[in-house]
């Protein structure tokens, strides 16, 4: 955010989206590590969300949930994971793809989000609505 924020400083405008998780919004055992790292992105964007918005930049978070991507392949091939658990653990029943993320970060860059200020938006297939 430091170099993204030195130009968007300049040009008076801009929109930034880190990437938490799932897991700065809902717990799991034997994740602390990981959940606390997560809990921190989402306390920098709604801080700095809150110091920026005057200055024309607008910093979100998006908080994806199980994303078949290649680290959760390799959480499944090292037993780590149970695919068929990890799709029932969804409402939706499957896991999402890098797509789905990729176009919640494109909506909260576009215009049609310009509203939307120090979120943390659950791409979860409904995991944390439960």
């Amino acid at each position: 955010m430091k170099h993204e924020l030195r130009h968007m400083r300049a040009q008076g405008s801009g929109a930034i989206v880190n990437c938490s998780s799932l897991g700065g919004l809902a717990g799991i055992p034997g994740r602390a590590s990981y959940h606390t790292s997560k809990h921190g992105v989402i306390g920098l964007t709604t801080s700095a969300a809150l110091e920026y918005v005057p200055r024309g930049i607008r910093i979100n978070a998006i908080c994806p949930g199980t994303i078949d991507t290649p680290m959760v392949t390799g959480m499944i091939a090292k037993g780590e994971l149970d695919l068929a658990e990890a799709e029932a653990n969804q409402p939706i029943n499957r896991l999402g793809t890098a797509e789905e993320i990729a176009q919640a970060v494109l909506w909260l860059c576009s215009p049609g989000a310009s509203f939307a200020i120090g979120v943390a938006l659950p791409v979860d297939g409904g995991y944390v609505a439960r």
